[in-house]
């Protein structure tokens, strides 16, 4: 059977999201020059939100706004000829039985989503990633097909190599192959992968109610698109089904109660013109002023209440006091928490590519605003020193893209010595972990000698560490090292002041420090 142009553009789309998925990598190089960041770039609910919530454009964007442009003229051409997720619908939909949709789903509650979204963004309440269709996949992929994947792949490789024998070097090319350009780089595991993947599927489970059900029932992107389409002039003739045939009905994929869709519904996929038997379906530049959807009016109310609504909703969901937010370990670079939270459309892209496994998801950590943004848990990994990686795959300039020399410089967080736990100060036992694996130049841990007691009561000579404020990044490697089992001796704390450390001071050679008086620092 021959496939059709909207099809095949769905297919090839589907595979360059999946390649530069894959892409979206660390391969052994400091740089990424294809990432998935691509399709959120495009992305006008993205665009809008981002608009709203940061006061300010970027040209990180613009591929948003052209898409934007063409849906005002061409229509709703985004879902029928390049959503991943809705090519990934229509893959799966033939194979679901379908029922009939609940009436609260079929009614205005998409536009109730999109306007709470829309009225939310400008109190600074950017919630658009949670919703948005291409951050609900790549999620699922990012957080736990990926993954699952890659430990499959590697206990599978083991298995083999046993049953082969002598003959497994034969498997090391292949091996290889795959975990240089197709496996996760390293093992991880993350908070909210199941959610992430129980979201997809319930996205999927969905066309049991119908043909791109999420798409036409809930997805923020596609309500959007569709209300900018009510301005499109290209229009399909005849608007309704023919008394005499009605095949083209059977080929919509947004047909719903023997009604062909309006502008708004219509993905332009055209299988509708492919589908007529008797040539009369065309697709016409005709004056949108002429229809009766146009001005919306049926939705004025919804949309109104929604962004009111979604004003409201800003405000009540802040129950993390600002101080507490900003006492988080954000990625490098990331020095105002609310700016931050305004731009993150919580891709995941910042954590799949991080090089020492430091950033997860936060659940609730910086409230419910903040949910799935990037957290740095020194415990479970660290900023590497040199790395920019996160920099350059995050979309929309949340995290910045800096150059080598200036991440090294930002100011994550600060580390400070809990004198309860940190080995020298608890048991009075020499322990200078820390101090060996700080990456700043100068040396942002230091020991100096002191005479102490031990717990026997003998005196001792003591090599005690302590932190050089005035140095410390608080990259999180001194609290990752630590030999401790559990709680850390020493714990890295978000900052209020992240001015970053002045280059003059972190070139200066490390000093040897003997005693207590000998340090200019103490």
């Amino acid at each position: 059977m021959k496939r059709s142009p909207a099809r095949i553009s769905q297919l090839l789309f589907l595979l360059l999201f999946l390649g530069l998925f894959v892409t979206t990598e660390y391969r052994g190089k400091d740089e990424i020059f294809a990432a998935v960041n691509s399709f959120f770039r495009a992305d006008p609910l993205v665009l809008a939100t981002y608009l709203l919530a940061a006061k300010s454009f970027t040209l990180l964007l613009l591929p948003a706004l052209l898409v934007l442009v063409l849906t005002l003229i061409f229509g709703r051409f985004f879902c029928g000829w390049i959503c991943p997720l809705g090519t990934i619908l229509d893959l799966a939909t033939g194979r679901i039985v379908k029922g009939k949709a609940p009436p609260w789903l079929v009614g205005k509650l998409k536009y109730l989503i999109l306007a709470t979204l829309i009225g939310s963004a400008p109190a600074g309440l950017n919630l658009a990633g949670i919703f948005d269709p291409l951050a609900l996949l790549l999620r699922a992929l990012t957080f736990f097909v990926h993954p699952l994947v890659g430990d499959a792949a590697r206990t599978g490789w083991v298995g083999l190599y046993r049953v082969m024998g002598d003959s497994r070097d034969y498997l090391a090319p292949g091996y290889a192959l795959l975990h240089d350009y197709l496996l996760p780089f390293r093992e991880s595991s993350y908070p909210l992968a199941v959610t992430s993947a129980l979201l997809l599927l319930t996205v999927i489970f969905m066309e049991r109610y119908g043909k791109r059900a999420w798409c036409r029932y809930l997805c923020p992107l596609g309500t959007l698109l569709g209300l900018a389409s009510r301005f499109s002039p290209v229009r399909r003739s005849p608007g309704r089904l023919c008394g005499d045939c009605g095949e083209c009905g059977n080929v919509c994929p947004t047909l719903e109660n023997g009604k062909m869709p309006e502008s708004e519904e219509c993905l332009r996929c055209f299988a509708c013109q492919r589908g007529c038997g008797r040539s009369r379906v065309r697709f016409w530049f005709t004056n949108p002023l002429r229809f009766r959807e146009f001005p919306f009016l049926p939705a004025r109310r919804v949309l109104l209440g929604g962004i009111a609504g979604g004003l409201l909703f800003a405000r009540g969901l802040r129950w993390k006091s600002a101080e507490a937010r900003e006492r988080l370990l954000r990625p490098p670079g990331v020095r105002d928490e609310a700016d931050f939270l305004a731009k993150c459309v919580r891709c995941g892209e910042c954590m799949k590519v991080c090089l020492r496994s430091a950033l997860y998801p936060a659940l609730f950590q910086a409230g419910i605003e903040g949910l799935y943004t990037p957290l740095l848990v020194p415990r479970l990994g660290y900023c590497e020193y040199h790395c920019t990686l996160c920099g350059q795959v995050c979309p929309t300039g949340a995290i910045p893209n800096l150059l080598k020399g200036e991440k090294e410089r930002e100011v994550v967080g600060k580390a400070v010595f809990d004198k309860n736990h940190c080995l020298p100060y608890a048991r009075k036992s020499n322990c200078i972990v820390c101090e060996e694996h700080c990456p700043v130049p100068q040396k942002a841990i230091r020991s100096r000698v002191v005479e102490s007691m031990d717990l026997s009561g003998k005196k001792v000579s003591l090599m005690e560490p302590y932190v050089v404020e005035e140095l410390c990044n608080g990259c999180g490697i001194c609290e990752h090292v630590c030999p401790l089992e559990g709680k850390s001796g020493i714990e890295v704390f978000g900052v209020k002041d992240k001015s970053p450390i002045a280059v003059a001071v972190a070139a200066k050679p490390a000093a040897k420090v003997k005693s207590v008086d000998d340090d200019p620092y103490r």
